[in-house]
């Protein structure tokens, strides 16, 4: 389990270094592949990761406002300039960001949930293995538990979560157990580690993400 508010960002921080380490030395074509985000390649992930990681509270406002109140309009802005770049110029903002401690107005627990989701969205289809740390992986799942603005609440309503890799349970009612990361790329509604998830609930789960 986790534990203070301030020992998010070590976290946080460390797996910001080792997605830059992975991608050190990509191929041009490689950045190019289709992450597990629909519609983004492996590039556009790493862009917003790097805008996204410097963005303050106040930023996000000013963002905001220029975007004329729309969250998605500053993300396709991130990428547009992004893609104005090389792709590995990404990869160096997001090493210069990786310390950064600011966060758009969102509680801190999703910028775990960010990290660890779109790292795999990125390191999955380039074939890539890595092993997450299972400190703030459980809250990260309960958060998108209760969450309706991602879908999380609605996608796990009914089932129980139990982790297999650290001492996490939630909910009630046909049982999902397995790896802490497998369970929140479900809840977030990947389908990577599907194969890692068992019990009577995990069917139900399954069939969710396949007709959401």
């Amino acid at each position: 389990m986790g534990g203070t508010k301030s020992s998010i960002w070590p976290v946080v921080h460390a797996e910001r270094r080792a997605l830059v380490e992975d991608l050190i030395g990509l191929e041009t074509a490689e950045w190019e592949t289709p992450s597990l985000c629909a519609g983004w390649a492996v590039r556009d992930v790493v862009a917003h990761l790097a805008a996204t990681a410097e963005l303050s509270r106040v930023g996000f406002v000013r963002e905001f406002v220029r975007a004329r109140f729309s969250v998605d309009r500053i993300v396709e802005r991130q990428l547009a300039r992004a893609r104005e770049r090389e792709a590995s110029a990404s990869l160096t903002a997001l090493r210069s960001a990786a310390g950064c401690a600011v966060s758009p107005p969102l509680p801190l627990i999703t910028r775990v949930i960010e990290i660890v989701v779109h790292g795999e969205d990125i390191r999955r289809p380039l074939g890539i293995n890595h092993v997450y740390s299972t400190t703030w992986i459980a809250e990260a799942v309960g958060y998108l538990f209760g969450d309706r603005s991602s879908g999380g609440k609605e996608r796990l309503k009914g089932l129980a979560l139990t982790a297999t890799d650290t001492d996490f349970s939630i909910g009630d009612g046909p049982l999902v157990k397995g790896p802490a990361v497998a369970l929140l790329l479900a809840a977030s509604g990947r389908m990577a580690l599907l194969d890692q998830l068992s019990g009577p609930g995990s069917s139900q789960l399954v069939n969710r993400l396949l007709h959401a």
